[in-house]
């Protein structure tokens, strides 16, 4: 049976009065959370959750739940019991996905091992240890991979002047590979040589890379901190090809 014009009019106007609703809500939301976060912090977003009548707060990278009212501030992970997935993680995994073809390339190091088929990219400082650790552990061992490398230099003012050093050399990457693994000093980059240090930071900063290594993949997720082959080996063999 056709339902009449006033009909279809009438189910349009409810549908567009629960939008409104709902807009309001997150409106009154942001209105009512927004100040108490501290000065200068804006929330990006804020919307339903299909889970126990919260709404989820977004503040760059940072979630936090609220009700309806903007009463209360759940600082926390939401889990699924019935799975023991962590919801709040995946969220946060899904917003920092990048599209790894808009990466600028050519700012970084290149090293191609096997076939190369398998490709990453990540972000390191000269002097963080825990970069160090995942060369060694790592990226040392692993075959049949192409290695993207930002010299992202957050750690001290000596970071960019030795990923200078090494971005001048005749062969950057030996030359990187030598101070990551052996300790090997690069030597002093010549006078008229430039480095893309700025614009592997500012890269890093649109990117929330809050700390190295943090290890982008060709799906656009990443992992944070330093992982042993055993990880790296299991997270290429998630990503479908």
């Amino acid at each position: 049976m056709r339902k009449s014009k006033a009909a279809l009019l009438l189910a349009s106007a409810m549908l567009m009065s629960c939008a409104g609703a709902e807009n309001s809500v997150e409106e009154n939301i942001r209105k009512a959370v927004e100040p108490r976060l501290g000065e200068g912090v804006k929330i990006d977003s804020v919307k339903a959750t299909p889970y126990a009548g919260l709404y989820e707060i977004r503040v760059g990278d940072e979630i936090r739940y609220t009700d309806k009212t903007g009463s209360y501030l759940i600082v926390g992970h939401v889990f699924n019991l019935k799975t023991s997935e962590d919801l709040t993680q995946a969220r946060i995994d899904d917003i920092n996905k990048i599209k790894f073809s808009d990466l600028p390339l050519e700012l970084a190091l290149k090293t191609v091992k096997g076939n190369g088929k398998r490709v990453i990219a990540v972000f390191e400082d000269p002097n963080c240890g825990y970069c160090k650790r995942f060369r060694q552990q790592a990226l040392k061992d692993v075959d049949n991979v192409t290695v993207y490398t930002f010299m992202y230099n957050i750690l001290s003012p000596d970071s960019v002047v030795k990923s200078k050093n090494i971005w001048c050399s005749a062969d950057r990457n030996k030359a990187w590979d030598e101070w990551m693994i052996s300790g090997k000093a690069a030597p002093a980059a010549p006078a008229n040589c430039t480095a893309p240090n700025e614009q592997v930071l500012a890269l890093g900063q649109k990117l929330r890379v809050n700390g190295t290594p943090a290890i982008f993949f060709a799906d656009g997720s990443r992992i944070p901190g330093a992982i042993d082959l055993q990880t790296l080996e299991s997270k290429f063999s998630s990503i479908k090809q």
